[in-house]
This record gives C-alpha cells, structure tokens and sequence, in this order.
C-alpha cells in the first residue's frame, strides 16, 4: 500500500510563511518591475534554449507569471510552480500553465524538462537544505540541460528580511559568491556566472538598504550528456 510521506513540520511552517507573504503581496495587486540587468538575462537565456533546440522550460518560483510571459512569447513551452496560490492564480490570468508546489518535492518526472530557470527563489531556502533543493532541480532536468538561477548575495548569513513590517517576514539565505561557487558546483557544472551590484528603484534588492549586496546570475549545466 502507497503512502504519502509528509514533509517535516519545520519545512511545512517556513514554506507556510513564505507563501502567506506572497499572497498577501499577490493580493496588493502590485507587481514589481524587474531589472534591465534581470532582462537582459533572460533573453540570453532565451537565445540559448533556441540555439540548443530546447523548446520548453519550469520555472522555480512563477511569482505572477512576468518571466513566463516572456518564455511563451518567444514559442518555448513553459510550465511553472510557485508556493503561494495567489501569485498561481496572477500567473494562471495571464494564460500560464503554473502550479502550487515546492521546490523540495517537485511533482515531475525525471529529465522532464530541457531547461530550468529560477529567479530570486532559491535565497529562501536555507543552507541545511539547499543541495537536497538542487538534487531535485537537477532530477526534473534533463541530462546536459541549463539550469538558470538568480540570486541576492550576501556574507553566509542567514536571517529575516528586516524591510518586512508584517509578520511573517521573509527568510533569507545570503550566501557569497566563493559559497553559490561551491553549492552549486557539487551538482553539475556553472559554465556561465555574472554579478551585477545593487542599484537604485526596482534593483535595490530587499533588505531595506540595511544589507551590502549584489545580484548572481549562474547558469548550472546538469550532468550527462544532452539527448
């Protein structure tokens, strides 16, 4: 007889706040602009899939759909998954295939995916359990295919976001660049890693200026040979 395993509470109740935040934001109706630098990304990593011949890609952390938009646009298929069932449901309006789950448990087969990509996500997971978190993005992916992550840095710390004035504030992991380095290349190969500093308006990053940080954008090559 099958049994469903359930997830420790401590990582029910993290992903519990992490998604009462997002819905309360999705519920503001306010969505926030992204970067040029986070653009321009995004179309390079477009331009790769086209070039590789990948036509579909998940997304870690829809947020309300404004990459995916994007994906579609460009004629790759896109499918996406976010823990907070409001930003689901802003993604959804826009005509995305996005679902509710966690990055821990993704609900896929093997090598389902070409392609990953995964912005401003996975800085809310915590150190203890980041390789399982990777293990599970490289197990949806396909041999060889490009994992796209972006990420705020900061000196391996990990706290509250102090610019959260309602409870639950956002968790965060802040890892340096010499860590995102060594985590993520235990799990296949970075062929591609940029940073960009922080900067006024929409990429000023959280932390209400209390935090010395910057942006990392890598990409992960998953291991084995592409199909």
């Amino acid at each position: 007889m099958n049994s469903v395993v359930e997830p420790p509470m401590e990582e029910q109740s993290s992903e519990q706040r992490l998604a009462e935040f997002y819905n309360r934001r999705a519920a503001s109706g306010t969505e926030h602009p992204l970067s040029a630098r986070r653009v321009e990304q995004r179309e390079r990593f477009i331009s790769l899939l086209k070039a590789e011949g990948r036509h579909g890609v998940l997304e870690i952390g829809s947020g309300p759909g404004l990459d995916g938009l994007k994906f579609v646009q460009a004629g790759i298929h896109y499918m996406g998954v976010d823990l907070s069932e409001g930003h689901v449901r802003l993604a959804r309006a826009k005509g995305l295939e996005v679902s509710v789950a966690s990055a821990r448990r993704l609900p896929f087969p093997d090598s389902a995916f070409p392609a990953v990509w995964s912005m401003s996500t996975l800085l809310h997971i915590p150190a203890s359990d980041i390789d399982a978190v990777l293990r599970e993005l490289v197990r949806v992916t396909a041999p060889g295919g490009p994992i796209a992550v972006g990420l705020w840095s900061g000196e391996d710390e990990e706290l509250l976001n102090p610019e959260d004035d309602v409870e639950p504030r956002r968790f965060f992991s802040r890892r340096s660049d010499q860590t995102v380095r060594q985590v993520f290349g235990r799990h296949g190969a970075i062929e591609d890693f940029v940073t960009w500093p922080e900067g006024p308006g929409p990429e000023s990053g959280p932390g209400a200026g209390q935090w010395t940080q910057h942006y990392q954008f890598l990409i992960l090559r998953t291991p084995g040979s592409p199909k």
